[in-house]
Formats: structure tokens, sequence, C-alpha cells
């Protein structure tokens, strides 16, 4: 049978040009979105007078049928019918005959393969926001039972001041909210339904446009053609909130593999979520974390290369944007089991509070609450409290104990203003409770944190 988009080339394409040229294998991934977007496209047609009822219903049925084919994995993919649009537009023809070839009337595949990407992206778009809700409410979970759990907040790796754990995960419930928010107004910003388009330029039949994107859910058609089939920042958009989703990932994966080291033991991951050495029986390898760690380059690969794909293409539709969608499909799975793990692995993942409260009374936390204390009750210039403050460090250093355990007498003889209650100030759980402004570390400002938090997950619930 000769290929359905034959037309000038008049002789049989090459075994290899065939291989080359073919998109099915993967972007069969497609095939609901194809025939929904067919579905809307022949309705439309029908609504105008291009078709009869009578085609209409033959070719809903016959595509009800090839999608019940492909589920069933009975429908039999060819490559050489190049791409999932013609594979399905070839069955239907097959199966209800002059019908299935009226479909195509006022569309192109340059049209098609931009309606279905786009309803792929919006659609998992959807479905990466809701994991990361669910995620959120985990992370949400975790820092309500930790409010009073003592940990060292770092900076270059190194000791700092003391918060408490609650606070370090809402850091966390911050930065996956923006996620959210880019997932939410790239779906905005992407709303608008390519079909309609035909190659480039529109085209001459009678149309309603508004008919098909009402159909399938969007908000409205675009606005031009010759961008709309060459548009692809619908894809970019989601190559990079994938990309910025993956680093946050990363990020608190590497806190994790850090935290369930032995020089840590700040937590231990589920046995469930952990893997054993191949020669090593004692070994309880943090690989869930490890791989998240690992993905998120992946997920930057795929970013860059779509970049390059499209950075000097003509206006409108070149081949080359065939190169499109493997890296997207290969982003959003990666996005959604990620997501999926790294949840799973948090809410079983249990908490050392006594290792955390140790690794506080190391690195001198409470150094600044000293030199404010200075400046405060002393009334000395910071510059003078930091030095004398770093003096009285370096004693404790010396008698090998944090500054939180300092006698009196010696803080006294350093900084003879000084009076008894400067022992509250230096103690940790005091320190951290002091800092009471908006957005920070305090058990009251943590709680104000989270309030907003949970207020702001049943908004969503409740949308």
């Amino acid at each position: 049978m000769a290929k359905l988009a034959s037309g000038r080339v008049t002789q049989k394409s090459s075994e290899l040009l065939d291989k080359f040229n073919s998109s099915l294998l993967f972007d069969k991934k497609l095939y609901a979105e194809d025939i929904k977007g067919s579905i809307a496209h022949a309705s439309m047609l029908e609504a105008q007078g291009i078709l009869i009822k009578s085609e209409l219903e033959d070719i809903i049925s016959g595509l009800n049928k090839i999608k019940n084919e492909i589920e069933n994995e009975e429908f039999v993919f060819d490559i050489a019918d190049e791409d999932i649009h013609m594979a399905i537009e070839k069955r239907l023809t097959q199966l209800i005959g002059m019908s299935g070839k009226k479909l195509h009337t006022a569309r192109s595949r340059n049209d098609q393969v931009a309606l279905d990407f786009r309803l792929y992206v919006q659609k998992n778009t959807l479905k990466i926001k809701h994991l990361l809700l669910e995620l959120e409410a985990v992370l949400l979970k975790i820092a309500k039972e930790h409010t009073n759990t003592l940990l060292p907040g770092m900076t270059h790796l190194q000791h700092a001041q003391p918060i408490n754990f609650a606070y370090h995960i809402l850091a966390y419930m911050s930065m996956f909210k923006r996620d959210i928010q880019r997932l939410e107004s790239s779906y905005e910003r992407n709303d608008f339904s390519p079909i309609g388009c035909a190659a480039l330029a529109g085209t001459v039949y009678e149309i309603d446009r508004d008919f098909t994107a009402k159909a399938l859910g969007f908000k409205e058609p675009t606005v031009n053609c010759l961008d709309t089939v060459s548009d692809r920042d619908f894809a970019l958009d989601i190559l990079y909130n994938i990309s910025v989703i993956m680093m946050h990932i990363s990020r608190l994966s590497e806190e994790l593999i850090l935290w369930s080291s032995s020089e840590f033991s700040f937590i231990s991951l589920s046995d469930s979520y952990s893997t054993s050495s191949s020669i090593m029986p004692q070994k309880k390898n943090p690989d869930v974390p490890e791989l998240l760690r690992g993905k998120s380059g992946r997920s930057y690969g795929n970013l860059i290369s779509l970049l390059t794909v499209l950075k000097g293409l003509p206006l409108a539709y070149n081949k080359d944007m065939q190169e499109d969608k493997e890296g997207v499909f290969d982003s959003v799975d990666t996005a959604l089991i990620s997501i999926e793990i790294l949840k799973e692995a948090l809410n079983t993942m249990s908490v050392n509070k006594e290792n955390m409260q140790k690794a506080c009374e190391i690195g001198h936390l409470s150094a600044t609450d000293l030199a404010d204390y200075l400046v405060k009750k002393c009334g000395m210039a910071f510059r003078d409290a930091y030095k004398i403050t770093g003096a009285i460090v370096v004693e404790a250093e010396k008698m090998g104990i944090d500054l939180s355990q300092m006698p009196f007498d010696i803080i006294k003889a350093l900084a003879p203003c000084v009076k008894e209650d400067i022992l509250k100030y230096l103690d940790l759980k005091n320190s951290m409770n002091a800092r009471l402004s908006k957005g920070a570390t305090s058990i009251k400002s943590t709680n104000e944190q989270i309030n907003y938090f949970q207020k702001w997950l049943q908004e969503y619930i409740t949308k």
C-alpha cells in the first residue's frame, strides 16, 4: 500500500530512510492525544457542513476502536507509517473506508503534531503539579512534628546558627511552591489551541477554530498560524520547569545523603528505600537520593538539547522539530517518578533528634547572640563586639567546650560589661527562639510559616 503522504515523491523510500525518518517508535506515546484531537476536528467539520453526520459517526467509532486496539496491544505499528498520526489515519481508512480519508480535511500534520504535543505537555504539567502538592503535604507533616527539634543551620557547609528542623524543611516547601507556581503560569500561557492552522498559513475551508479549542479544553485558539506550527515554547517551558524542580530535588537529596551518613546520623532512610552493598553486608546505601541527584543532569541535558535544535530554524515547520519529543517524554517520566519516590522516602524516614541536638553543640552557634548582646546591653559598636566575641570563642576552643557551655566568669573576664543573663542568651534553644522576625527560625515564626503553607495547601484542595 502506498504511503498516505507520498505526494510529490513517486519512488518508494528506502528502508534506511524509513528507519531514519520515522518517529513512530516514540511518538506513539501521543496516540490518545491524537485521537482526542481528531474527534474534535471531525466534530467541527461536521458542524461546519464539511462532513455529514454519518461520516462523523464512522470516524468517531473507528477512532475509538483504534484506541482500544492500541491499549489492548492489538494495534500493528509499521515504521513505514512515519509517525503516530499517519499510523492512526491509515488504520482508520482500513476500518471505515472513504470517511477515514476525509478526516485530514482542513488540517496538516504540522498543526496536528503541534496539537498532540501541546495536549501532552498540558496534561503532564497538571500531573507534575498535583504530585508536587502531595510532596508538599508530606513536607508539611514533617515540619509540624519538628518545630522543637534543634538543627545546626549552615553556611558554606559550616555550622552557623541554631535553627529548628521544621524551619529547614519549610525552606524546601518554599522552593516547591515556586515550582508549582511556575507550572501554573506555563499552563496558563500555553492554553491555546493550534488545530486549524494547517501547514502554516491557515486553510481555505470555513472552519471554526473556537469550536475545536472549546472541545479540547483550551481557552481559545492561537493568534498566528505561522508562529503556531513552529512554536515549541510550551515544550521548553515544561523542560525548564522540570529542570528547576529536579535541581530543588537534587539539593534536598544531597542533604538526605549527608544526613544519613555516619558522620551526621541526623536521619535514617527506610529499608524500603535503601539498598545494600554487593560485598559489604553492613552497608545501607542512600541510592534513592543519589539517583535523584543524578537525574537532575539528564533533565538539564534535555532542555539544552531542545534549545539547540530550535535556535537556528527559519519559519515555519522543519523536520528538525521531530527531535522535540523524546527529551520531553524522558524529562516528564523522570519528574513523575522522582517526585513520587522522594515523597515516599521522606514519608518513611526517621529523624534522630538527639544527634541533631549534639551537632548544635559544635561550632559555637550562639556566637552572634553574644555579639548582639554586647551591642544591645553594653552599647558597643558591632565591630568591637565582634572582636571580643571572637576572643571568647578562641578561649572556648582552648577549653574544648562550646560557647553555649562557657562559664560566666570566663566570659566576664573578657567582656566585663556582661551580666549573668548572658548565659540565657547563649543557650541554643533561646538563641533559636530569639529570632522572631517574619520568616525567621523561632518556633513562633516557624509556626506562622506552617500555618501559611497549611492554608495555601487547603486552598488548592478546595479549588
